[in-house]
């Protein structure tokens, strides 16, 4: 067994990109495209310091890394998930440049200073929680899935607080959620200025959006050319050039 692992856990790569690996744990919630997807629209230009919040075992900052040099968090309150992330990124020899944290995402900024992010993003859990919600009996799968920990509003105002003025703000989430977030992203001087649709094949409704918003800036919004994932069975171009994101570039 790889000495960098633990009973139970599988080194994968992340999608096509076999110079970085991820640590897993079958039980937990995987990376997932949506978290591809998201890294592949941040826009890293001029940015000295990022943070992912909710960084699960840290698939986005690690794509990051094939894009920017710059200082890269991630956030992560469950300690076992947090404990994969942070192998995850020695495991890549990317110590220098990521920081995994083993915190709540709530008033983080009080660590690591108000105004102080080029760029926040975040691939949240994408269902609100209520006594009635039908969660999974796995924790894990429970807070990965569910607004448990953090809520939508939480996450949007310490993206807030963490910014600098006219700072990046990035998340991908359901399209049913989509009028709810603009109205939390301009309740909280955010104004938006990209949206990306994500379709899961041609024949579909779009079910999962991307959001650029900016700090205390005007919302003037541009949809972007959007992204069908399947053609048939088959990943469409688009998605297998971001997984060979490091051979486009």
């Amino acid at each position: 067994m790889n000495k960098n692992i633990k009973e139970n856990e599988n080194i994968h790569e992340l999608l096509g990109y076999e110079r970085i690996k991820i640590i897993q744990r079958d039980e937990m919630f995987s990376f997932s495209l949506d978290s591809m997807l998201l890294a592949n629209f941040i826009d890293v230009t001029n940015a000295k310091r990022i943070i992912d919040l909710g960084t699960g075992n840290a698939p986005i900052p690690l794509f990051l890394t094939l894009k920017t040099k710059a200082l890269i968090y991630g956030v992560e309150i469950q300690e076992d998930v947090y404990d994969l992330a942070k192998r995850s990124v020695e495991l890549n020899g990317f110590d220098e440049q990521i920081k995994i944290l083993n915190r709540d995402l709530k008033n983080v900024y009080q660590e690591l200073g108000p105004n102080s992010f080029d760029v926040v993003s975040s691939n949240p859990p994408y269902f609100k929680y209520q006594e009635n919600s039908l969660i999974n009996k796995n924790d894990y799968l429970t807070i990965a899935r569910h607004e448990v920990k953090a809520s939508l509003e939480d996450i949007i105002i310490e993206a807030k607080r963490l910014l600098i003025d006219g700072g990046r703000f990035y998340m991908v989430h359901r399209v049913s959620r989509m009028s709810e977030i603009f109205r939390c992203l301009e309740d909280n001087h955010f104004g938006i200025k990209k949206v990306q649709l994500i379709y899961p094949k041609t024949t579909k409704e779009a079910m999962m959006f991307l959001v650029e918003a900016r700090k205390n800036k005007a919302s003037d919004i541009k949809f972007l050319e959007p992204i069908y994932v399947y053609d048939g069975n088959q990943y469409t171009e688009q998605v297998l050039k971001i997984f060979n994101f490091s051979k486009n570039n």
